[in-house]
């Protein structure tokens, strides 16, 4: 049952080894950004391309395989599972139309015209037992690399920058963007002294999520003479535990910090060292024109 222990997602892991730990915090949530909105709105061809684009920098970046192969893996195969049961289960129920007038008698009518069919493969029968048959047209095979493409691009590109990224440095580059703010009076010092301590709270947010895992399991509940609704509310309620223990440890942290004369940090004192390193200067830059060539090639060809 210690398995997430193993698939290292959202913690950071130090190291020297990677170029990517050595891009400014600024210009790598500006790429996050670009891969978590670019696909709204975007064809397939731009999605499926994401996914290349994440899976080339991934292994040239450099990382220790040990880091990230493990999530990358689960990652795939969640990915693979529910782009299938996309694909194969029905998206709505057909209605019934009613045909009032013939298509004949209405000049310049414009038919609705059914999606493409990919491939049948039916009918199944099982035990006398009609199962019906498996058709895919273009409207599920899309709604299947959607689903799939989405997945993997949101989980694996918020990995990969805070596997290479320290808490310090996140948070320091999301208090400058929201640096304006600051003019209206929003505590943003508060706020992000808060966010650093909810990234440092990640692997316990783990370790309590597999210990409700683990209570479920050892219980064997037989989840069919609960029923669809009690087996709902079970969940809600482990989802109500979780949430009530990541806060309470959130608040012993803040309480120990502060008992031990714990003090505010300014955004100046998480400034990270890589920002005023000339060594990285031409790395920063090329990896921002690379930026905004993706986002004029979004929106050249990426549309729908």
């Amino acid at each position: 049952m210690d398995w997430l222990k193993k698939i290292p997602i959202g913690q950071y892991i130090a190291g020297k080894s990677g170029w990517l730990r050595f891009i400014d915090p600024r210009i790598k949530l500006s790429w996050i950004l670009l891969f978590l909105l670019s696909p709204i709105l975007a064809n397939s061809i731009w999605r499926i391309s994401t996914v290349g684009v994440l899976l080339l920098i991934t292994f040239c970046s450099f990382l220790h395989p040990r880091i990230w192969w493990r999530s990358l893996c689960f990652l795939l195969v969640l990915s693979l599972i529910v782009g299938v049961l996309s694909i194969i289960l029905p998206a709505s129920d057909v209605s019934n139309e009613l045909t009032i007038r013939g298509a004949g008698e209405i000049p310049e009518a414009i038919l609705p015209v059914k999606s493409w069919e990919i491939f049948r493969l039916g009918p199944f029968n099982f035990g006398g037992l009609s199962l019906g048959t498996l058709i895919v047209d273009r409207r599920s095979a899309e709604l299947g690399i959607k689903t799939s493409t989405l997945i993997f691009t949101v989980i694996h590109s918020v990995n990969l920058m805070l596997i290479t990224t320290p808490p310090e440095d996140l948070v320091w580059a999301i208090r400058w963007f929201f640096s304006p703010l600051s003019l209206l009076g929003v505590p943003l010092e508060k706020l992000s002294f808060q966010l650093l301590l909810a990234l440092r709270f990640l692997p316990l947010v783990q370790e309590e999520l597999q210990n409700l895992f683990r209570s479920i399991a050892v219980r064997a509940i037989d989840y069919k003479k609960l029923g669809l609704k009690n087996t709902l509310g079970l969940f809600l309620s482990l989802g109500e535990r979780l949430l009530s223990n990541i806060l309470l440890r959130a608040e012993q942290g803040a309480d120990a910090l502060m008992l031990r004369e714990g003090l505010w940090l300014s955004s100046e004192d998480l400034r990270p060292s890589i920002v005023i390193n000339s060594r990285y200067l031409l790395m920063n830059l090329g990896s921002f024109f690379l930026l905004l060539i993706a986002i004029s090639i979004r929106f050249m060809y990426g549309t729908s």
